[in-house]
């Protein structure tokens, strides 16, 4: 069809509109005009008299709907500022002359294509920068080991000491002598090994007898977070902790001692169902124990009372083959069977493990909402909460994924924390720093609408965090000497990771 002939047919159509009607359609000898009122507009389609006129009625009313969500006021001066997005609009709405099975909905996201494209770059770029300043500050913390490994190699002559415990068949490897590079003094530490990899996790482990140094200020400097739980005694030395790449991939072996202290930690594994309900729950912990001075070595742990109630499946421990069992009914002692010997020198070693199976709903740590509303307009309205269930821990850097529908995006109406897009996975990533039940942290929520009326597409949701604490409430409560005499000063700080987290 020429320009001529369609600026004829639009210059006949105010002549053919009846006055006093109500219809919205007119017919001539060759065509069909469709049109609405829009204000002081007409919206009009011509076709052809064999058309269908009630898809054209339809195909009409979208038109109208498109001019409303694009322009704030239907006038002329507005039609003209937005007549390119206007004509985009309508292009995706009608190809060749023939209606495209569209909504408003999916224009809309056409339409707003290029900015979510540049909204992922940006994400992105800003991804790219925070690795930069994470290995930076890795470096930094390489160089100070350095140093500082230089500086006990100048002031020590290596660590001395030797048991039962640390020979070749117990399992545990021998770790080096390790004392502060400002002021040597003896140290003892409970720890343990984490069961698989986990998130760098800045803290401190457990030591006995050391002074203060200055070691907790760099940390700071260098950006970590630095988790000192209750201690027993001011004169207590918090070294930086291990990143996660140096920890041990295996329980069975302690790490190689570089200045830097091993972190106790419980792995969680834990499946969700959507509607209510656990569908597997285990937790694993680990204590590790090193002592650096022998005059330390002829010692007893006791545990503190469980903060945590995991009802009938109570925890399952695990003693080191040389270390006294549990007695029943009895406070919780870590030891040695026979009294006379003492425990290595210089060696990190697993005298405890402890695991916690079971679907008891009470025993979450952090409970997971995840409700998808689809509506009659193609579209889906999301909204999912979290809530922290255990009191014992504080939890960092949580990050729930949802999965999205293939080729849509968010509009996210309301959230705490933050929120991103993950290209790579297609997923929405909603970030909070910091979740504790001593302020506003401890639930929060969001709510987004995308394109798709498929629930299903929105899990599995996955979660992750590092926190400190212990789920199952393993603490210490004393350590003191066998023989009699002062109790050494201690520290304990307990970190929690996920292995795998899940909401199917």
């Amino acid at each position: 069809m020429t320009r001529t002939r369609i600026e004829s047919l639009l210059a006949s159509f105010p002549k053919l509109i009846p006055a006093n009607t109500q219809h919205t359609s007119v017919e001539t000898s060759d065509v069909r005009y469709v049109y609405q009122p829009l204000e002081d507009l007409y919206i009009l389609l011509i076709t052809n008299k064999a058309s269908n006129i009630l898809q054209d009625i339809d195909t009409l009313h979208l038109f109208a709907r498109v001019v409303s969500d694009i322009c704030k006021n239907a006038d002329e001066r507005e039609i003209l500022k937005h007549s390119f997005e206007l004509l985009g609009a309508f292009d995706e709405v009608v190809s060749m002359g023939y209606r495209e099975n569209v909504n408003l909905m999916q224009v809309r996201s056409v339409l707003e294509m290029e900015s979510h494209e540049e909204k992922i770059q940006e994400i992105i770029a800003r991804n790219k920068e925070a690795e930069a300043k994470e290995e930076l500050k890795r470096r930094a913390k390489q160089l100070e080991m350095q140093r500082r490994e230089q500086q006990r190699r100048v002031a020590t002559s290596g660590g001395g000491g030797s048991s039962y415990l640390g020979g070749g068949n117990s399992g545990y490897s021998p770790v080096s002598h390790f004392d502060a590079p400002e002021a040597p003094a003896p140290i003892t530490r409970v720890a343990s090994t984490p069961v698989v990899h986990a998130p760098a996790f800045k803290g401190a482990g457990m030591k006995l007898g050391g002074k203060k140094t200055k070691q907790a200020e760099l940390i700071g400097a260098l950006g970590g977070n630095v988790l000192a739980s209750s201690m027993a005694s001011p004169d207590v030395s918090v070294p930086p902790t291990p990143s996660a790449s140096s920890q041990p991939s295996s329980p069975g072996h302690a790490q190689k001692h570089d200045g830097r202290g091993s972190l106790p930690e419980e792995q969680i594994s834990l499946s969700l169902l959507r509607d209510g309900g656990v569908q597997s729950m285990e937790l694993k912990g680990d204590m590790n124990l090193q002592i650096s001075d022998a005059a330390l070595t002829h010692l007893r742990i006791a545990l503190s009372a469980p903060a945590t109630d995991l009802g009938e499946h109570r925890l399952q421990f695990k003693q080191h083959p040389n270390v006294a069992k549990f007695i029943p009914g009895q406070e919780r002692i870590v030891a040695l069977k026979d009294p006379s010997r003492a425990f290595p020198v210089g060696q990190s070693l697993a005298v405890l493990k402890w695991r916690y199976a079971g679907t008891d709903e009470s025993n979450v740590p952090l409970s997971i909402n995840c409700w998808p509303s689809p509506s009659n307009d193609g579209t889906c309205e999301v909204s999912i909460e979290y809530e922290l269930e255990n009191e014992n821990v504080t939890l960092y850097d949580v990050v729930i994924s949802i999965p999205l529908p293939t080729g849509s995006y968010p509009t996210v109406s309301s959230h705490t924390g933050e929120w991103s897009l993950d290209p790579g996975s297609h997923s929405l990533a909603w970030s909070i720093p910091h979740v504790t039940v001593a302020d506003d942290t401890r639930s929060g929520s969001m709510i987004f609408t995308i394109g798709g009326d498929d629930v299903s597409a929105f899990f599995p949701v996955q979660v992750s965090f590092v926190g400190q604490g212990s789920l199952a409430g393993v603490g210490v409560a004393s350590v003191s000497k066998i023989a009699g005499g002062d109790d050494p000063a201690f520290s304990v700080d307990a970190v929690v990771a996920t292995e795998e987290y899940l909401v199917v």
